[in-house]
């Protein structure tokens, strides 16, 4: 009998919970006229990281060690996403005189200069990224962010230590 917290199932939440907040966010933009800063498209970009690799490990189910290099991918990955929503949350939470100047968009940043400085001027931030345009019970977009990351580091954290599935069993 398999445990709803197998690696298999786990990992599956992670592909369809990802996939699910891809979605919702790409569907709700035009809605509510959401213009997603350069921080947010990368909090996308790694919830669709986590669902790509949650998806190979669902297909491929792997024992013993294979199952660890799966939960620490994902557990690594979510952990990089965290760090980008605490950062867009602090700079949401600067007073209004500290907030960087708002930059130029994602696309014109990747038409004009290298991968790694697009990189490093999105994990910067701007002014853009401070902007809080929606909000769900008092909670903003990279604060909803950063509660799935968490769950998700914690879930691949319990397989990564599971002595169950590390066995194979």
């Amino acid at each position: 009998m398999t445990s709803l917290l197998s690696h298999r199932n786990v990992h599956a939440l992670f592909l369809l919970g990802c996939s699910a907040l891809v979605l919702i966010a790409i569907y709700i933009e035009p809605f509510k006229s959401l213009d997603p800063c350069p921080m947010c498209m990368m909090q996308r970009a790694i919830f669709i990281a986590i669902a790509g690799i949650s998806l190979i490990a669902v297909l491929h189910n792997p024992a013993g060690w294979g199952r660890r290099l799966y939960a620490a991918l994902t557990g690594l990955t979510a952990i990089a996403g965290a760090s980008v929503a605490i950062r867009q949350l602090w700079l949401q939470s600067l007073p209004e005189d500290r907030v960087p100047a708002c930059g130029p968009g994602l696309d014109f940043m990747l038409e004009v200069f290298p991968l790694m400085e697009v990189l490093e001027m999105a994990l910067r931030g701007t002014g853009d990224c401070a902007k809080v345009q929606w909000s769900l019970f008092g909670i903003t977009i990279p604060g909803w962010s950063l509660a799935a990351f968490v769950g998700i580091a914690l879930l691949s954290l319990y397989l990564l230590l599971s002595k169950r599935d590390a066995q194979g069993v």
